[in-house]
């Protein structure tokens, strides 16, 4: 049995916040799985309004972009255990854990919040600091 999560990515605008993909992942939810490996990738990423030839290789114009492809760099384009689901089922499908990535385009960050299968939040604050706290450190 894998250790099962969601992650909802969140578009924040001033004080409205939409969502726009929830992502079911079956295996190694626990956060010092792929949650710190996502984390880490996004602590290399910039959030920007517009692109061109100088904008850095990860950046994401906007949350819609951060959306298409996280989805894309979770599913390491593999059959199964990635899956998007309805709003409805956020904390409906079985997880352990759940993150949200939320996505400030007005001040151009990236927040993480992750809970627990009981919906207690563990952790809130920016990737870094989730890579910080959670990666496996190696010798």
């Amino acid at each position: 049995m894998g250790t099962r999560s969601t992650y909802r990515i969140i578009e924040k605008q001033k004080e409205d916040q939409e969502q726009l993909a929830l992502v079911y992942v079956q295996y190694d939810g626990y956060p010092s799985g792929h949650p710190s490996r996502v984390a880490e990738w996004l602590s290399g990423a910039m959030v920007v309004n517009g692109f061109n030839t100088s904008t850095p290789t990860l950046a994401f114009n906007g949350a819609g972009c951060l959306a298409a492809r996280f989805v894309g760099y979770i599913k390491e384009d593999r059959i199964g255990n990635v899956y998007l689901y309805p709003f409805k089922y956020r904390a409906n499908c079985g997880e352990d854990y759940m993150y949200d990535i939320i996505v400030d385009e007005s001040e151009s960050t990236i927040k993480m919040i992750a809970y627990d299968y009981n919906d207690n939040k563990m952790f809130e604050g920016t990737p870094q600091e989730f890579a910080s706290k959670y990666s496996k450190q190696t010798v």
